[in-house]
């Protein structure tokens, strides 16, 4: 990277003056200001060497910024630079999260026969993995093992993934079985997998089973993903001794102390209840970013020491967020409200909501699906709707549509059956349609029992539920005729 660095430093005025990556992301890494850099640095039609905008790609995609990844790929081509096989396989995968797997797969029919190697193969099979398109998958998978394709774990272990995330969790050591007759070395990333597939059918000591064959590779580390699936595996079937100790393991591995590592060790060892661990990283974390602590990081803490009934705990925490915090974040607040409504302390919950108003925070819709998920569980259906009306306005004002769940809806319209109020049902239906929710039977068949509650007639609902493609139970279809004219 030195001999790089002295390039850019040498080159001529024609060139970037800056790393591309360093111009891309001096103004952030939002996506507008991204998009805004790129835009401009494409406009100037200054050149860059090749190996930069390879770099540049890979940064953009681990911020996940595809679009403009793809764009660059795309003009630097157009502009003479000649794409290698591995660049091909990088631009498969941006086209497939851009533009769709259709997209994904006409451009891989495009390539040149010598380019359709095992990269591209492996690109366009793990895009069909992502996308649980598992008929597509397996075929293709067949295809590479025919033309000697799948010799690295690469491609297995997309197969395995896939089948994680569909639930068929037996084809697993199927593939684990099938690598190792094809002579199939597994890395890393296979054991990892084969673990959580083994875990999610609860089978821990199958688990344990595979992290001593890990051991006796010999060839392959553990590494920090193996010790937080471990934890996390660990924790959940409450064996809290092996989880802790998955969790000293992990932390030895956080050799970079990232923030992210941090907060990912302050919730394991909040799941295995070990309170005095949780207040021993948080230290650590502090200690290490003082000046930098993110909102996220107290968010995260308030709500494992809700978890664990430290309220006490959880208290100091906000109070120490609200004397550092820049912008009021409204996500932390609602953590701390709900660390009382948990509590069953109603009044201290509406001062930090008020507080914040005060403080520059902006309530959002989950302030008040937090206060309506309260008056529900208290039976006070008025003020439940109250906040599930404001909830939804909050949240299409600030672009963010929310509805409440359906088993929610069903409770809220029985309420205006009780009171036998149908404008009231009307418009809370009309309101969740504009917040684009489906509107399906079981709210139109509240919606028909609340006219049959106050005795009131509806002649076009019949055929508003035709527009609505709505079939109701034969018991509603007695009460829709009972408020229709024929």
């Amino acid at each position: 990277m030195a001999m790089k660095t002295k390039e850019i430093a040498k080159r001529s005025s024609k060139y970037l003056e800056e790393a591309l990556y360093k111009r891309l992301f001096r103004s952030g890494i939002s996506p507008q200001s991204v998009r805004s850099e790129l835009e401009t640095f494409l406009k100037s039609r200054k050149r860059v060497f090749k190996w930069e905008v390879g770099v540049t790609v890979r940064k953009l995609r681990d911020h996940k910024r595809f679009k403009p990844a793809l764009k660059l790929y795309e003009t630097m081509e157009k502009r003479g630079m000649n794409p290698t096989v591995p660049d091909l396989a990088i631009r498969l995968d941006l086209i497939s999260k851009t533009r769709g797997i259709q997209s994904a797969e006409d451009f891989f029919m495009n390539l040149p026969e010598a380019s359709k190697n095992q990269l591209t193969y492996g690109a366009l099979l793990n895009s069909y993995c992502k996308e649980l398109l598992t008929d597509k998958a397996e075929a293709l998978f067949e295809k590479m093992k025919q033309l000697n394709f799948a010799q690295t774990a690469m491609s297995y272990n997309s197969i395995m993934t896939l089948y994680t995330k569909t639930n068929n969790l037996d084809k697993v050591p199927k593939v684990i079985q099938e690598m190792k007759n094809n002579d199939v070395l597994p890395d890393c990333f296979t054991y990892n997998v084969w673990m959580r597939a083994l875990a999610s059918k609860g089978d821990v000591s199958g688990v344990d089973r595979v992290l001593e064959e890990m051991k006796r590779d010999g060839r392959v580390t553990p590494d920090w993903t193996t010790y937080s699936n471990l934890a996390s595996i660990y924790a959940s079937a409450g064996l809290v001794q092996k989880a802790e100790a998955a969790l000293k393991e992990l932390e030895k591995r956080n050799i970079s102390n990232d923030i992210v590592g941090y907060q990912f060790l302050i919730t394991l060892y909040g799941r295995t209840g070990n309170l005095a661990e949780v207040h021993r990283v948080w230290r650590s974390m502090k200690l290490k970013y003082s000046k930098k602590m993110a909102n996220m990081s107290y968010l995260n803490m308030i709500q494992v020491l809700s978890n664990l009934n430290d309220l006490t705990g959880a208290e100091a925490i906000f109070k120490d967020w609200e004397l550092k915090c820049k912008d009021y974040d409204i996500r932390v607040a609602n953590a701390m409200i709900m660390a009382y409504i948990k509590e069953g302390m109603f009044d201290q919950a509406v001062c930090i909501k008020k507080g914040a108003k005060t403080k520059g925070g902006r309530l959002n819709a989950k302030t008040w699906e937090i206060f309506m998920d309260y008056y529900l569980e208290k039976g006070d259906l008025k003020m439940a709707h109250w906040c599930a009306d404001r909830a939804i306005k909050k949240g299409k004002s600030q672009g963010r549509l929310w509805t409440p769940s359906r088993q929610v809806v069903a409770t809220l319209i029985e309420y205006f059956e009780g009171i036998k109020d149908v404008d009231g049902a009307e418009k809370f239906v009309d309101i969740l349609k504009t917040a684009g929710m489906n509107m399906e039977k079981e709210v139109f068949e509240a919606l028909v029992r609340v006219y049959v509650s106050a005795g009131k007639k509806s002649p076009g609902m019949k055929k508003r539920l035709k527009m609505e493609n709505v079939a109701v139970s034969e018991e509603v279809q007695k009460l829709l005729d009972s408020i229709c004219d024929d």
